[in-house]
């Protein structure tokens, strides 16, 4: 009784309209279900369908607003589902998202589903704001053209109280980055104010600007409930400050829709808590559908791993995420669906977690000049200090980019020579 309403979503005959929102999941029947089956029911959950017959139902309506399967891949447990774009506000991603996502990750039918990849139709796209800045506006912001950028994370994560981190950030841009922020926990605390800590460390980041002849970037965490991260945003723009820093995923898409529409400046987005989506193969959201509905409503800069450092997030997967966000068209493949971006900016991909100067041709070999190769403790826990860590990660860039091998480059370069021998 429980599965006749929900077999009507299959139709591999169907071609997906341009307007249709596409999503692909990874989906693994619980015992006593078959994979065709589990994919309907997840069609039917998502949108339109119920448990038992009901007889309050528009047919008209929910005709047009019927979601199809159009493909299944039973080896592979994926499939594709074709949602009109009717069944959706606008404009309004928690609802898009309570909508695709809320119920389907409950079911009793499944052990697992995974929400792989997604195709964003451009009325859906332009009801969002996308990036304000994009790549080309970052690089022109800090004039930087031909190289990756070089950032850092004060550390330690927290412990620090404003002073003691305005001087770590001074000392990081006087070395050689571009770019400083804070980490994902630190707010205002006790120990470490916002208000205090931001107005001290802009102080310096303008001493290091006029010292360095270089423009540089504090990236302040402005993470908080809605009405105060409103404040504490106001209050950067009101006091000289560049960036701003969102937690995006524990602030929640509501409040970042919120924070795009109410900042001029460029906006960083922290991953922190993606791998409660993704750290899972078979179950929850992957980073690239993260990744892809941040650049719609509008980040600029946007961690996305490296395939080198500490953290979770092969090649391929990194990759790709970087295509999609740094790409105005990504094409369809066996694994991936197309997505056109119909001139919504592209976000500029972070490369952090474990980064030291050993790494950094691997990164750029690999990612390309369009990232920000970040380091935190690869900089902080240089032998010498803040500074001579900063110098070394810009040494390593030169060195690359110049296709000069980093031990051979560091023969010459001392900074560069103590890192390695310390990371390497």
């Amino acid at each position: 009784m429980t599965r006749v309403h929900y077999d009507s979503f299959i139709d591999l005959k169907y071609k997906p309209k341009e307007t249709d929102l596409i999503c692909q999941f990874k989906i693994t029947p619980a015992k006593g279900y078959n994979f065709r089956e589990v994919c309907s029911i997840t069609a039917g959950e998502s949108s339109v369908g119920t448990w038992t017959e009901i007889l309050t139902v528009n047919k008209k309506t929910q005709k047009k607003i019927t979601p199809h399967v159009y493909y299944l891949d039973k080896k592979n447990l994926r499939c594709r589902i074709a949602y009109p774009l009717d069944l959706f506000e606008l404009g309004n991603l928690p609802e898009i998202l309570s909508s695709v996502g809320g119920n389907i990750y409950g079911m009793k039918s499944v052990n697992g589903i995974l929400w792989e990849d997604i195709t964003i139709p451009k009325k859906m796209l332009k009801s969002f704001q996308g990036p304000k800045f994009g790549i080309k506006g970052i690089r022109k912001y800090l004039g930087v053209y031909d190289r990756p950028l070089v950032g850092t994370i004060v550390k330690p994560k927290v412990g620090l109280n404003e002073k003691e981190h305005a001087k770590v950030a001074y000392e990081s841009w006087l070395g050689g980055c571009d770019v400083v922020k804070d980490d994902e926990n630190l707010t205002s605390q006790p120990f470490n104010n916002f208000y205090k800590r931001f107005k001290a460390t802009i102080k310096l980041c303008k001493k290091a600007e006029k010292e360095t002849g270089e423009k540089k970037v504090y990236l302040i965490n402005c993470t908080a409930p809605t009405h105060e991260m409103l404040k504490r945003i106001k209050f950067v723009e009101d006091n000289g400050g560049n960036y701003i820093m969102l937690d995006i995923l524990t602030l929640g898409w509501g409040a970042l829709q919120t924070a795009r529409k109410a900042t001029k400046l460029p906006i960083h987005a922290h991953r922190a808590g993606h791998a409660m989506f993704d750290r899972i193969s078979y179950h929850g959201m992957s980073m690239e559908v993260i990744a892809q509905l941040a650049r719609m409503v509008g980040v600029d800069t946007l961690h996305i791993g490296t395939a080198y450092g500490k953290m979770t997030g092969g090649k391929d997967e990194v990759l790709h995420i970087e295509q999609e966000m740094e790409q105005d068209f990504t094409p369809k493949t066996k694994e991936n669906l197309a997505q056109k971006w119909h001139g919504i900016n592209t976000v500029l991909g972070v490369a952090s977690g474990g980064v030291h100067p050993g790494i950094v041709d691997k990164i750029i070999q690999f990612m390309g000049n369009d990232v920000v190769i970040q380091a935190g403790g690869g900089i902080h826990g240089h032998p010498e200090g803040t500074i001579k860590g900063a110098i070394a990660m810009r040494q390593a860039v030169e060195s690359t980019l110049q296709k000069i091998p980093l031990k051979k480059y560091a023969k010459n370069h001392e900074e560069l020579d103590k890192a390695l021998k310390k990371w390497m």
